[in-house]
């Protein structure tokens, strides 16, 4: 399998495939309910099992049951994801419940999420509109102007370790506990975080009095933090890959910011079945209300845009070092480029 990133290319012009996309925008009302049926009964069966392991002190032969429920829990998590574009079902109020019911699983703020995500779609890629809903970047340019201490402050944040290690239990444990950017924008954001907190809580509280507090932090708090990682780090390599393309406001286009500014992130299977092929991710930001499981037919179909921004799975463990752009060279560079280019 070549693993050479593909730079974006549409010759197609603008707003052309929102007209091509527009048929498959339409959820099937049984497909989705078989989708969460299937990810969340195999979901609970591996918890309780992994709960009567323990109770029988076999919490060691508990512990490895995390890996595959921390993937079924990703996978509930881009149901949710779905539910706040309002593409799994077709009345809003349907994705809403489902998305606020599924938060308390996945300990995000449905509400909250849903606003800032909607942010995030309508600045991806744009220089100019960096921030909310995005994992923080600089420009070459913008590193070098920082103080010392900001600058080894950017670092560490840019550091693997950091990013992918205590970053996931940071963003879900404590940062999704407050509407975060959102603070001054009324009483809904708050009602948001509060109540999916309150939930959890509650949630928690009946564990711990059926199983015990040791079985609760060893199945479920494992299993939230192995599914955590893996989801900061699939929304890493979706938007932070060689080839993406960043713009200012006046060089910046949807459709352009789409195909080129995220990656189709082409994970073999089980594991793109368990991502809810959200590695097609330029085609979700092309139309973000198609369902995740008509996102496969989408590239059938038009095969052009299986090899646009591909990023293979092998080739994405080199993304992790890519921490700033460079704008006179136009790519995105590690620590070590910035510094030789200097």
């Amino acid at each position: 399998m070549n693993e050479s990133p593909t730079v974006a290319t549409d010759p197609k012009p603008a707003g052309a495939w929102t007209k091509i996309l527009a048929p498959y925008r339409v959820p099937k009302t049984g497909r989705s309910i078989f989708e969460i049926a299937v990810t969340v009964l195999p979901l609970f069966a591996i918890w309780a099992l992994a709960w009567a392991l323990h109770a029988h002190g076999w919490w060691w032969a508990a512990l490895p049951l995390t890996i595959p429920a921390a993937l079924f829990l990703v996978r509930l998590f881009m149901i949710q994801h779905d539910c706040g574009h309002g593409s799994f079902f077709g009345p809003r109020q349907a994705n809403d419940w489902v998305g606020r019911v599924i938060g308390i699983f996945t300990l995000t703020p449905y509400d909250q999420w849903r606003n800032t995500h909607a942010i995030h779609h309508a600045t991806s890629g744009n220089l100019d509109r960096r921030g909310m809903g995005a994992i923080g970047m600089l420009t070459v340019e913008e590193y070098a102007a920082l103080p010392p201490l900001r600058r080894l402050g950017y670092r560490l944040y840019r550091h693997p370790l950091i990013m992918f290690g205590l970053g996931p239990a940071y963003v879900f444990f404590i940062e999704q506990r407050l509407p975060v950017g959102m603070m001054r924008q009324g009483w809904r954001p708050w009602a948001s975080t509060l109540g999916n907190g309150l939930a959890i809580l509650a949630g928690l509280g009946g564990l711990v009095w059926l199983f015990g507090l040791a079985p609760v932090l060893i199945v479920n708090v494992v299993t939230m933090l192995l599914a955590a990682t893996i989801g900061v780090w699939l929304f890493y390599v979706q938007h932070q890959f060689e080839g993406a393309a960043w713009a200012r406001n006046g060089d910046w286009t949807r459709d352009q910011a789409a195909l080129a500014g995220s990656s189709h992130y082409d994970l073999p299977q089980p594991l793109r079945w368990f991502t809810g092929n959200i590695g097609i991710h330029h085609v979700h930001h092309l139309s973000c209300r198609i369902p995740f499981y008509r996102l496969p037919r989408v590239l059938k179909e038009h095969p052009e845009l299986s090899a646009m921004s591909r990023v293979g799975f092998w080739e994405s463990f080199r993304c992790a070092r890519l921490a700033l752009w460079d704008e006179a060279a136009g790519r995105l560079v590690s620590f070590r480029e910035a510094r030789r280019a200097a």
